[in-house]
């Protein structure tokens, strides 16, 4: 059983910077972060990254957030540059031994293809 938890998450203006971290049990599973904004009913991904190194990003980051992880501490992190009032939201940390990091970008239904969930982390941009 694979158990997340998430930290890290904070009130920021915009421009300004955040790392998300997500603690994890030891696995070789596929590892990623999505988000669910205010007033959404879908969630959506943000980040993926494979256990060969693979990482997959939306559109709406690409440039400004990075995965990456830290097998010696089971640690995943997100870094976030240059945020945006848009990126607020709740931000989960998922995990699931089949899938690609892709999928946490191309996925219609997260909470179906990802087996493990976090508690979730809130970022807040402010303008």
């Amino acid at each position: 059983q694979v158990q997340l938890v998430e930290s890290g998450g904070a009130s920021v203006e915009s421009g300004g910077s955040l790392t998300l971290s997500c603690t994890y049990t030891p696995s070789r599973y596929c590892m990623g972060w999505f988000r669910q904004a205010p007033g959404e009913d879908r969630e959506e991904g943000v980040a993926g990254l494979d256990s060969d190194g693979t990482t997959s990003y939306a559109d709406s980051v690409k440039g400004r957030f990075t995965i990456s992880q830290d097998n010696a501490k089971s640690t995943l992190y997100l870094q976030m540059n240059s945020l945006k009032p848009e990126d607020t939201a709740m931000y989960y940390c998922a995990a699931d031994s089949l899938r690609r990091a892709a999928e946490f970008i191309l996925s219609t239904d997260l909470e179906a293809d990802f087996g493990y969930w976090g508690q979730g982390t809130q970022v807040t941009v402010s303008s």
